[in-house]
């Protein structure tokens, strides 16, 4: 299971199917596939599926292939209203980097196909947006939206030209020209990630609408919508939450069996209803996992390994390489050189 694929609510569904119907596209062509009907895109309370988005993100690119820099646009529309409680957390919040913290906290309340991963330099706040899940016949569209996304709401609070730096990571497309016009910046393309790097002296100054105690009940409605998103969810979803909210350790099946007050054997029946296994759930969790301790430059692999709970360190590395094709120290070889040369 990808990082993205969580239940999102309707809004930027409703925000592309809108765009689709302002260049001529029927609102069914646009939902073609997704299982939703135009009546459910008005509906606060229903979520949808990383999925279902991607379906209507793939029936935008075949209708509107003679819009060169389609991301770019839809990016455009993402302002902070866009997303809902957790875009009010973020314009009550004291500057740009602790909304980044907030968003980032509050992933999935964010309609975001590339994940986001945030380094501090003295003078410079890098942010990764890792596009190594995201479908090959979506990416560049998915960069281009998220980038310009991000850079959008930046612009909801302030008019500084807060970005310093662009890279991409893929091949300099026929509207490489709109990318500087947007952002500001030229960027560099055939990179082998794409990051943002931001002015840190800006992206720390206060925001004019900053209030705490809007934070607060912004960041309560937050936490409040989340937990009745996962009351929803099904038990695979319930296994994979207890698997991830032991920060260092992976529990066993009785454990976790436990916590949900079931006996191992009823856990290992249900889940099989849901066309899963708790090792499969472990195996997904660990590869998440695995990417984010990876950021971290100054632990081991024993120590990743072991907070992973792998018995041996060969074995981490031997499931590493079978989820990525190649060993977690060739990943960090690859991507942290690359990040401080062209910072």
């Amino acid at each position: 299971m990808s990082q993205w694929e969580f239940e999102r609510s309707t809004q930027s569904m409703r925000l592309m199917t809108g765009f689709a119907v302002e260049q001529g596209i029927t609102i069914s062509d646009a939902l073609a596939g997704t299982g939703l009907k135009e009546s459910e895109l008005a509906n606060p309370l229903m979520v949808v599926t990383g999925q279902q988005e991607l379906r209507l993100i793939r029936n935008l690119i075949a209708r509107l292939a003679h819009i060169p820099d389609l991301g770019l646009k839809v990016g455009a529309l993402y302002h902070f209203t866009t997303f809902g409680v957790l875009g009010f957390a973020i314009v009550s919040s004291s500057s740009m980097r602790h909304a980044l913290d907030l968003a980032l906290q509050y992933f999935h309340l964010t309609f975001a196909f590339t994940r986001f991963l945030v380094t501090d330099s003295d003078a410079q706040t890098t942010i990764m947006l890792d596009d190594s899940d995201v479908p090959e016949d979506v990416r560049q569209f998915i960069v281009e939206r998220d980038a310009a996304a991000l850079i959008t709401v930046q612009r909801d609070f302030s008019s500084e030209q807060m970005l310093q730096a662009l890279n991409i990571s893929f091949a300099p497309p026929s509207h490489s020209d709109a990318y500087e016009e947007f952002f500001g910046v030229k960027p560099i393309f055939n990179m082998p990630f794409s990051f943002a790097v931001m002015d840190r002296l800006r992206i720390e100054r206060p925001l004019l609408l900053s209030n705490e105690l809007a934070l607060h009940i912004a960041e309560t409605q937050c936490r409040q919508l989340l937990d009745s998103r996962k009351s929803l969810s099904g038990l695979s979803s319930k296994v994979r939450d207890k698997l991830l909210s032991t920060a260092g350790h992976i529990p066993v099946m009785t454990s976790v069996a436990a916590e949900l007050y079931m006996t191992p054997r009823t856990l290992r029946r249900r889940l099989e209803e849901e066309g899963t296994t708790f090792i499969q759930l472990r195996e997904e969790v660990r590869q998440a996992l695995a990417e984010q301790y990876l950021t971290l430059p100054h632990q081991s692999i024993e120590q990743i390994s072991d907070w992973l709970g792998y018995a041996e360190p060969t074995s981490f590395i031997n499931a590493y390489k079978r989820w990525k094709g190649q060993t977690p120290h060739a990943l960090r070889l690859s991507k942290q050189p690359t990040i401080q040369k062209n910072i």
